[in-house]
């Protein structure tokens, strides 16, 4: 299905159509430096005039700031947008590392993170309003069950989950359809493939990964070696040290290899990937990369016409088979450590 903009849509689950390209809001929050909200703002625009109209938040972003700036985008155009955001952080996420985040998932909280957001938001629906974590204290029947209960108070559209096991998404969609599951998924993490993807693909469900171009090896354009800050990039763990780096830079080596093959960037080589390998797995999927800039947004959605061989995809995929070290510290905030 292709829009009248030409950037295609695609079905995901609970019949939720969205840019086969989105946005991931969380690139315009302090998290990785200082921001400025105008270029920020022009940068949204940005996306919806090319056709990238799937952006993604969450309440966490900026402690809300990012909802309050994403309120700007919609007070002009919000039947262009179609609008994810999330529940269930507590704390700062860059205070994980130090233990002072946790999750909270009671029916309770739901309701009113929900009405929180649609304040910060400054509308009156969401389309699609995410489980950010599951609480393992609480069932997440009961998680799901005030989400439903918020579609049908008109509040919200569709349901998602991130960083949900196969067995947690099996149990979410036998309280109500589940849209999308967002879970952290390209070349260098590729722990969704053992189980909750094939699950989101016999189940119908979505998946929208995040992170698409890898935590610190991607930024729109290649980094090299040199331009890696072990420093900044110590809390993403264990892909930066140890040895590590040395054996997952040989990912990059041959994505940009495939980029000159292709006259392509290497991000652009590695958001095809990920749409092939989504492909291949039966799974509908969009990514949602993250940018301050709006070149890079153009960049990102340019990867939808990169055409990869067989061979091309075959030497990316044993790349990404090499890759060393865990997406996480902690792997219990993730669906790989509990499965």
């Amino acid at each position: 299905m292709t829009a009248a903009n030409s950037v295609p849509t695609v079905q995901l689950g609970d019949e939720l159509t969205v840019s086969a390209m989105g946005f991931g809001a969380m690139a315009l929050t302090p998290v990785y430096g200082e921001v400025d909200d105008a270029e920020s703002l022009a940068t949204l625009h940005r996306c919806l005039d090319l056709g990238v109209t799937f952006i993604d938040t969450a309440n966490i972003y900026g402690n809300g700031s990012n909802e309050r700036l994403i309120a700007q985008l919609l007070a002009d155009r919000r039947d262009e947008v179609t609008l994810a955001t999330k529940f269930g952080i507590l704390g700062n996420p860059t205070d994980r590392a130090a233990g002072r985040i946790g999750t909270r998932g009671d029916a309770d909280y739901v309701r009113q993170c929900a009405d929180e957001s649609l304040q910060r938001l400054q509308t009156d629906v969401i389309d699609l309003y995410y489980m950010h974590r599951r609480d393992l204290n609480v069932p997440i029947e009961e998680t799901v069950g005030a989400m439903a209960e918020l579609v049908t108070a008109g509040k919200v559209r569709h349901l998602g989950l991130s960083e949900v096991t196969a067995d947690e998404l099996r149990a979410a969609v036998a309280v109500h359809p589940i849209a999308a599951v967002q879970s952290e998924w390209s070349i260098w993490s590729r722990d969704v493939e053992r189980y909750v993807v094939p699950a989101a693909a016999e189940l119908g469900v979505g998946f929208v990964p995040y992170s698409p171009l890898g935590r610190g090896f991607l930024t729109g354009t290649l980094q090299s070696k040199a331009d890696l800050s072990e420093n900044d990039f110590r809390r993403t763990m264990p892909r930066f040290r140890d040895g590590a780096l040395d054996a997952n830079l040989v990912v990059v080596d041959v994505v940009t290899s495939v980029a000159n093959q292709q006259g392509a960037t290497p991000a652009q080589v590695a958001l095809a990937w990920l749409r092939y390998r989504a492909e291949a797995m039966g799974v509908r999927s969009v990514p949602i990369p993250g940018t301050r800039r709006a070149a890079r947004v153009e960049e990102n959605l340019g990867s939808l016409n990169v055409t990869l061989t067989p061979r091309q995809l075959e030497a990316l995929d044993a790349a990404g088979d090499a890759v060393t070290g865990n997406r996480f510290e902690d792997l219990s905030w993730v669906s790989a450590g509990r499965e």
